[in-house]
């Protein structure tokens, strides 16, 4: 074989055995599309949040500059399940719509107003609401009182009326909106806060929260 042959033979071996190389994205696949062979598609930013942080779906933390001006429209949130402590649960879901509605700080369980709270909740559910405000009052100095009259359960006091005092929303003006309770559960000034409750032979749960 001459020369010439076996030069056409050794460049059709060559060509046979070239193909894409290890790395090399297929030729079905343009270079630098999402998931072409790297790996390194939408699974690799999936763990990036908007900030760089890092953190997968992580939300910004909405009370990071503190308390919010005024609170968070339609807030509801889920009340926690019952500890069978009716006065903790109390004040616990008082202190759930001041954080999780508007940033606030939580207020301190007042244990040694519970007792005279009570006996409040009581005398009002034969004298009238908030009777008890002035003729047995629980605190000393400057002070507040809401009051629940006439629910149908210790739970309704809880879940429900507490929801519709903050639902009043802060003072607007209006001399015909109730707002005052909602008022007293956002207070910054007192910091300190005791649950009652009675149950009246006929079954009605009177509420009252003293705030001190």
């Amino acid at each position: 074989m001459g020369t010439r042959a076996w030069l056409v033979v050794l460049l059709a071996l060559t060509l046979s055995c070239e193909g894409p190389q290890i790395g090399e994205p297929r030729a079905e696949t343009p270079a630098g599309s999402a998931g072409a062979d790297t790996g390194a598609g939408a699974d690799a930013d999936a763990g990036t949040d908007a900030g760089g942080s890092g953190g997968a779906g992580v939300a910004p933390d909405p009370c990071s500059a503190g308390p919010l001006s005024a609170p968070i429209p339609n807030c509801d949130p889920i009340p926690a399940a019952s500890t069978g402590d009716i006065h903790a649960d109390c004040v616990a879901r008082i202190n759930q719509f001041r954080w999780e509605c508007q940033c606030l700080p939580p207020l301190q369980r007042w244990t040694d107003g519970e007792a005279c709270t009570d006996s409040n909740a009581e005398y009002d559910s034969v004298n009238g609401v908030h009777a008890s405000f002035q003729s047995t009052p629980c605190g000393s100095g400057a002070r507040a009182q809401n009051e629940c009259p006439g629910w149908p359960s210790v739970d309704h006091v809880i879940t429900g009326c507490l929801r519709d005092m903050w639902d009043e929303g802060p003072e607007d003006g209006n001399p015909d909106t109730v707002n005052g309770h909602y008022e007293t559960m956002a207070t910054t000034t007192y910091t300190r806060v005791a649950c009652g409750f009675y149950t009246t032979p006929s079954g009605e749960v009177w509420g009252v929260q003293n705030f001190d």
